[in-house]
C-alpha cells in the first residue's frame, strides 16, 4: 500500500523537474547561439583587418622599394608613365569620339543622293562627328566633278584623317623605350656606385656588392613595368585606329559607288 501511494508522489515530482530542465537547455543553447555570433563577428573584423594591412603593407613595400631604387631615377621612371599615359587617356578619348555607326550614316548618305538631296546629306556630315563623315563632306562639295577627281581628293583628305587618327603616337612609343633605358641607367650607375663602394673599402664585401646591385635590378624592373603598361594602352590605341581606317576605306567606297550612280543618272 505504501508503494502505491508512492509512485504518484514520484510522477509529481518528475514532472516539476521536466521544466526546470527544459528551460536550462534553452539557456545554455541561446548562449551558445552568443557566443557563435561573436565568434563569427570577430573573425569577420580580423579578416577585414587582415586585409586592410595587406593594402598598407602594399603600398609601404612599394614606397620602400621606390626609395631603394635611387629617387632620383625612380622619379624619372614615374614621370614617363605619367606623360606617357596622359598622351594614351588623350588618344583614347579622342578616337572614342571619332566612331559612329558608319554603316547607318552612309545608307541615309547613299539614301539621299538616290533621291538628289544632296544638300541634306551635306548637311547630315556637317552633323557627324568623326574622319567618315569628314571625308563624305570632302566628296560630296565635289560631287559635280569627275569621278577621279573625286577619289584622288578622297584619298589626299584620307590621309590628313589617318594623321589626326595617329597624332601623338610617336610620343607614346617614345615613353615605351624611355622607360625600360632609364632602368638601365640606373643599373649601370648602380654598378658603378658598388665598384666605388668595394673600392673605398679596399674590400669585396657581399653586403657592399648586394647594396649597389639591389638599386641596379629596382630600376630595371619598374623600367620594365611602366613599359609593359604603356604598351598594352599603345596596342589597344592602335587597334582602334585600325578599326577606324577601315571604317573610313568601305565608307569611301560605298560613296563613290553612290556618287557614280548619281552621275550616271543626271
Amino acid at each position: 500500500m505504501q508503494d502505491k501511494k508512492a509512485s504518484p508522489r514520484s510522477d509529481a515530482n518528475s514532472g516539476d523537474v521536466l521544466p526546470g530542465a527544459a528551460s536550462a537547455t534553452d539557456s545554455v543553447a541561446s548562449d551558445s547561439l552568443v557566443n557563435a555570433d561573436l565568434l563569427d563577428s570577430s573573425a569577420a573584423a580580423s579578416d577585414s583587418s587582415l586585409v586592410q594591412e595587406q593594402h598598407e603593407g602594399f603600398h609601404k613595400s612599394l614606397k620602400t622599394k621606390f626609395i631603394e631604387g635611387n629617387a632620383g631615377f625612380m622619379s624619372l621612371v614615374a614621370l614617363a608613365l605619367v606623360i606617357g599615359l596622359a598622351f594614351c587617356i588623350e588618344r583614347i578619348i579622342y578616337l572614342s569620339l571619332s566612331e559612329i555607326n558608319a554603316k547607318k550614316f552612309m545608307k541615309d548618305i547613299v539614301e539621299k543622293i538616290e533621291s538628289n538631296d544632296v544638300e541634306g546629306a551635306k548637311a547630315d556630315c556637317s552633323q557627324t562627328r568623326g574622319p567618315v563623315a569628314a571625308i563624305s563632306l570632302q566628296a560630296l562639295n565635289r560631287i559635280d566633278e569627275s569621278i577621279e577627281t573625286i577619289e584622288r581628293s578622297v584619298a589626299s583628305y584620307g590621309s590628313v584623317q589617318a594623321a589626326n587618327l595617329e597624332k601623338g603616337c610617336s610620343w607614346i612609343t617614345l615613353f615605351i623605350a624611355m622607360a625600360p633605358s632609364l632602368g638601365f641607367l640606373g643599373t649601370v650607375i648602380g654598378m658603378v656606385m658598388a665598384f666605388d663602394q668595394i673600392q673605398t673599402a679596399g674590400d669585396i664585401s657581399p653586403t657592399i656588392v648586394a647594396a649597389g646591385m639591389k638599386v641596379a635590378l629596382i630600376t630595371t624592373i619598374f623600367g620594365i613595368i611602366v613599359a609593359l603598361i604603356l604598351q598594352i594602352f599603345y596596342n589597344y590605341i592602335l587597334s582602334k585606329i585600325d578599326h577606324l581606317t577601315s571604317q573610313m576605306e568601305e565608307s569611301s567606297i560605298t560613296l563613290l559607288d553612290a556618287i557614280m550612280k548619281y552621275q550616271l543618272k543626271k
